[in-house]
Order: C-alpha cells, then structure tokens, then sequence
C-alpha cells in the first residue's frame, strides 16, 4: 500500500508554498525521518520529511513551482510495484474546503475582478498559480488599473524557437507584471550634491576600517530609517486596506553578468547603521559568486538601486510584487547626484516622494 507525503502547512495565511529543494528522486530508498524536500514561503524555508520507509514511487511537483497546502508531494511504498492511488491525496481539513480560493488567491481574484468559479482548480483549492495560469492563456487579459484589453501574446510570424525562461527570467517577468498589471506607478527624481555622501562614506569608512567605499549601503540604510518613521514607505495595498509591513526588508539591486539580483536585507531596521552596512555589502559578495539563499532573493518591502558605475544620467526601476518605493541613484556622466523614485500612487503621493528624496541628498536624523 503506498504511503503520502503531503505538503505541509508552515503558516494559516500560506495555502500554498513553493518547492524549493528536491532531495530524492523516483526509484530512492528512504528511510522514517530523512529530508526528502524543502518548501518555502515568503517568511521562512521548511524540511519535509519521510513518515516511514520505503522507494519513492511518484513526485507530484516540479522544482520552483507553487504546490497547494494538504497535496500530496510524492507517495512511498515497500517496492516499486506498489500500485499509486489516483486522488490527489488531500488532508481531511483541506479537502473539505473544495475548491474555495485560498486567502491570497481571493486577493488576485478581486484585483483581476475574476469570477472563481469560471476558474478550473488544479488540486483542492483553487490557489494564486491556477489564476495566473489562467490569466495566461485567455484570450484577452483586462487590467485591473486601467481598463484596457491588450490582446494575449501570439507568435510572431517569422521563424524562431521558444526557449523556457530561467528562474531568475520568471522572477523578473513576475516582478513587471506585477508593476504593469496591480500598481499605479509614478515617478519624482531630483539632484543632489554628491560631496556631502562621500565625505560621510569616507569617514565612516576610515572609523570603521571598512575596505570598500560604504556610500551606497549607507544611502541604502538612510533609507530604512526614513522608513522607520514613515510607514507609508514600507506598505502596499491589499483590497481596499493598507498593508503596513512590521520591519523593513530592503531589496538592492545587484547586477551580475546578464542576472539581476534584488537581495534582500531581511530585518533591517533592528542592525544598526554599521550592521546593516556590514550585511549588505555580504550579500553583493553572495551574489557575484551566485550563493544566495532562498530567502535572501525574496520577500522586499523597499526597493533601492544604484545605476552610478554604468555613468547613466537617469534609471527608472521597477517596483517589486508588493512594495511601493524603491529609490533610483546614480551619477551621471557630468558627475551630478540623480536620486529618482518609483512608487505606487495609491499608497502615497508624488510630494511625499519628493520629500523623501531630499531627505536622503544628506546624512541625518530622520525628522
């Protein structure tokens, strides 16, 4: 008889999580208690382990992909002749939900103005990755900011090859859509002196016998502490609330050959200046020689980015799924500060943007 290992729960707002880690393969021998997979949701990174012994006869999920709370992940039997049962082996609680929407299911569903039940559920919920797969393959999309039906992508007519996008690819393309498709952007920049910064950078550096020039973590970490008495800054909006976030998770912008990283400082404001500068120039080294973790790639609350070694006069980033700030620097060729923003208008304005980026042309308190 075979024997399920299902999805767990890591948390009640999480109905599905994301398989991050396979540890076997179809054919293995495991034994009560070894580590056969990882799940991850936004906040934490979970083992899953086998009940009992014996060979992995399935696997019901593809690595990187959203797999709902309660569903089987793989089924075990004494040999590989064990027959696999056809259900998808739901937990009694889950089952008994049917295919109601997950709670953030229910959040896309309002904000595409979706009818649920014009919506074929993959397991026993209908969960975010239905929706999207949905949202993908119809024929028409409407967007929930502005109104418009954009006609669903066809292929072009001149010969070619599709080409599946990489994990980093998918992440990015989740990150425009999300800033197309759900947040009203805008956009407020402004000049600074660059003077000021550096003789900051060089006098913590020298006090703090750093190697490397701090400016762009300390910017970064002015930032944060704007933030910390700014609420605004760190929100987004859910429905027809606003979702202030309990710390600041600051997302910078690491370019590394053709990938783009946005790492995650996680906990920002409980670092300290010094720590926070320490952690963010460790996760640029973790992320030239491609060794982030899962959780240091995810979760943003608060955006910043630097464009100044490329000498552009000007960037435009785009916000991150669920934030509503993220702050463009750079210097130009001229050798002119341009401190830029990018945020969501439903959650603040454009002066309170402003007011923000003149705060951050200097070191100082947050007043």
């Amino acid at each position: 008889m075979a024997e399920a290992i299902q999805v767990p729960r890591i948390n009640n707002n999480d109905d599905e999580v994301k398989l991050v880690a396979l540890a076997v393969s179809v054919g293995s021998y495991v034994t009560k208690g070894q580590v056969v997979a990882q799940v991850e949701t936004d906040k934490a990174v979970v083992e899953v382990e086998a009940g009992s012994d014996g060979f992995v006869l399935a696997i019901l999920g593809d690595l990187d992909s959203r797999v709902n709370v309660g569903r089987v992940l793989m089924w075990l039997g004494q040999d590989m002749d064990v027959v696999v049962p056809e259900r998808d082996g739901l937990s009694a609680p889950d089952a008994a939900l049917g295919s109601a929407p997950t709670a953030k299911a229910r959040a896309l569903l309002q904000a595409h103005r979706l009818d649920p039940a014009s919506i074929p559920a993959s397991g026993g919920r209908l969960s975010v990755s239905d929706i999207e797969r949905f949202l993908a393959t119809r024929s028409e999309v409407r967007s929930p900011v502005f109104g418009c039906t954009p006609a669903q992508e066809q292929l072009p007519e001149q010969a070619g090859n599709l080409k599946p996008l990489k994990s980093e690819e998918r992440g990015m393309l989740n990150t425009v859509l999300w800033h197309r498709d759900v947040a009203v952007p805008g956009y407020v920049e402004l000049t600074y002196d660059t003077a000021v910064w550096d003789a900051y950078a060089q006098a913590f550096g020298k006090r703090h016998g750093l190697m490397l020039n701090p400016v762009l973590p300390l910017m970064a970490w002015r930032l944060v502490e704007l933030a910390r008495h700014n609420a605004r800054l760190n929100a987004t909006i859910v429905g027809t609330h606003r979702y202030e976030y309990a710390d600041v998770h600051l997302g910078s912008t690491v370019q590394v050959g053709d990938v783009l990283y946005l790492a995650v400082v996680r906990d920002s404001t409980r670092l300290g200046e010094l720590g926070f500068v320490n952690a963010m120039v460790d996760l640029q080294r973790r992320a030239a020689s491609h060794t982030l973790g899962p959780l240091e790639t995810q979760g943003t609350t608060l955006g910043f980015s630097s464009m100044a070694r490329w000498k552009v006069a000007r960037h435009i980033p785009i916000l991150s799924p669920h934030t509503a700030l993220m702050v463009a620097h750079t210097v130009g060729p001229d050798g002119v500060g341009v401190l830029g923003a990018t945020y969501d208008h439903r959650v603040m304005g454009g002066s309170d943007v402003a007011s923000v980026l003149k705060k951050m042309t200097k070191p100082g308190e947050c007043a």
